[in-house]
């Protein structure tokens, strides 16, 4: 493997992470000359630089993707070669083009894909950077970052409605990553000259659409390991503005900015304070070029019906209160009912395009198996479910068993035309802890039903990775969103470390389940036969169990 799994992968993450707590630390403090110190001696670490391509060949799901120069992957010596001549410079080979189709329109969302060696080294600036601003970012900020998600936000406007019914500016930007003004952002960034000449030559890198290359003046490509962070960058500030020049007055509460990326909304009880928020933000945006995009944006109330529908719909979710309680028909001095409920639901846009998801797999898997069709089902079921657990999403789930009852029972009678309803059924659902859709050799479809309701618990204040309490963030790692219940399992048995490496588990790393008596052996699928491990760390146990039984042999 010429040495690349031979690294010593736990010192080299150990070394990485206590750089980047110090320049955490450094800018929780203020003190601009350590932290650009902290920040060039991270950058010309070999540790550093090694992790970096691992991140970006071997470690990212999407790694396969290519450049311009149409390179996919790196062999375990490509990779070592390029973490040894990696370095920072000011040149960058344009990004490739892809179009990808914009969920709920017609349009397309265009990607620029980097080269291999550009994602390496957007990955260890971002090793660089992210910690720095991970310090500096606004509490209520919860898109691309480490150990937030679009969960925290959703809980962060429950917290900020359920005592009392707001009027929400519901905002959405125009084309944020293409317009973003590069000079602005790379004042705001305010950081060494090496660094912003590395950056500045990303931005100013140029696009390749087929054959054709068009310069870029404005905005940050979508697609770069980097780019995030960057909006991010640009984005910061906007609640501390808007608080600012919004004066306080006694027992009404600031306005509140909740943002996830570029979308965000502002709350408040009065609608004349909405709208001088809204003033405020399109002008601050406009000094970074950016605008609020009019069709989209607009100004509603939780409770009441005054513009159309009451509520809104953020990141895949309707949100809207209800009147409640005994005396819901009582006025009070400002018209509004004395209690009230609020409901967050899936929204019917996402639930419409998922049944379309599930009936476009029907219909594919017209002529297979039931078991490849329960294996293409199950994941697509499972995910979505997972995503709306954490709000009121039983009627929904309902609604989507029915449907898919429906159209599982078509798929079933097309192939047995001439056997009766009870025949088709019975050789299709077993009862199972409920009617559950099976195949011969046994395996049965997810229900939408059994996905159960759990209470997501947000990230705590301006809590970031980089502030050393890695007890908290591990055991977190169990109550994500985005981690299956078996993993959890095992997070919370394992403590929130790797069993191979002893190292804790950090988020968005690849993490796989391992078997600890292997299936040749009589092993099971059994929890207590499961363990926890890194992607890479699983890898290596393979190679090495591969090896001594060559041996043994």
């Amino acid at each position: 493997m010429y040495g690349w799994n031979t690294i010593r992968w736990k010192e080299a993450k150990r070394h990485e992470f206590k750089l980047q707590k110090r320049i955490y630390q450094a800018s929780r403090r203020g003190d601009a000359g350590r932290i650009h110190r902290l920040q060039r001696l991270l950058a010309s670490s070999r540790t550093a630089k090694l992790l970096a391509v691992r991140r970006v060949a071997q470690d990212n799901r999407g790694k396969k993707t290519a450049g311009v120069d149409g390179v996919k992957s790196l062999t375990p010596r490509e990779r070592l070669l390029l973490a040894e001549h990696l370095s920072l410079s000011d040149h960058a080979r344009p990004v490739r083009r892809v179009w990808i189709p914009k969920a709920n329109s017609t349009e397309s969302r265009p990607l620029g894909i980097p080269v291999i060696g550009d994602r390496a080294r957007q990955s260890l600036v971002k090793a660089v950077l992210e910690p720095e601003w991970e310090a500096r970012f606004e509490p209520n900020s919860y898109g691309f970052r480490p150990g937030r998600s679009a969960h925290d936000a959703i809980k962060a406007i429950h917290d900020g409605i359920k005592q009392k019914p707001k009027w929400v500016l519901d905002a959405d930007l125009a084309k944020c990553f293409d317009r973003i003004d590069q000079a602005a952002l790379l004042t705001k960034l305010n950081t060494s000259p090496k660094l912003r000449r590395v950056i500045k030559g990303w931005l100013k890198a140029g696009v390749m659409d087929g054959e054709e290359l068009f310069p870029t003046t404005a905005g940050t490509p979508q697609g770069g390991v980097i780019s995030p962070l960057l909006a991010n960058i640009a984005l910061h500030g906007l609640e501390t503005i808007i608080n600012e020049k919004i004066p306080r007055r006694r027992q009404v509460s600031p306005p509140k900015v909740i943002r996830y990326a570029d979308d965000f909304v502002i709350l408040h009880e009065e609608r004349k304070v909405v709208e001088q928020c809204r003033e405020i933000a399109s002008q601050w945006l406009g000094e970074i070029g950016l605008e609020l995009n009019e069709k989209k944006t607009r100004i509603t109330h939780t409770l009441a019906a005054t513009e159309g529908e009451a509520g809104f719909e953020f990141l895949g979710f309707r949100i809207r209160q209800y009147p409640a309680g005994k005396y819901n028909s009582d006025r009070n001095g400002h018209g509004q009912p004395v209690g009230c409920v609020t409901r967050i639901e899936p929204s019917p846009k996402t639930v419409k395009r998922h049944a379309e998801k599930l009936r476009e797999t029907i219909k594919r898997h017209r002529a297979k198996k039931e078991s490849e069709l329960i294996e293409a089902l199950n994941p697509q079921i499972a995910g979505w479910t997972n995503y709306y657990r954490y709000v009121v999403g039983h009627i929904t789930f309902r609604k989507l068993g029915r449907m898919l009852f429906t159209r599982l029972y078509a798929w079933a009678k097309r192939r047995h035309p001439k056997k009766s309803k009870g025949w088709v059924v019975h050789k299709y659902w077993h009862v199972v802890g409920g009617w559950k859709f099976q195949s011969a050799n046994g395996m049965r479809l997810r229900r939408h039903e059994d996905t159960y309701y759990e209470c997501y618990v947000k990230v705590a204040g301006a809590r970031s990775p980089y502030d050393g309490d890695l007890l908290y963030w591990s055991t977190r790692l169990g109550y994500h969103p985005k981690v299956p219940p078996r993993v959890a399992k095992l997070l919370k048995r394992q403590k929130g470390r790797c069993r191979e490496c002893g190292q804790w588990f950090r988020e968005g790393e690849a993490m796989e389940v391992d078997l600890l008596i292997p299936r040749k052996r009589g092993g099971t699928s059994a929890l207590h036969n499961l363990q926890l491990l890194h992607d890479h760390c699983r890898y290596l146990k393979t190679v090495g169990e591969t090896n001594r039984h060559d041996r043994c042999a």
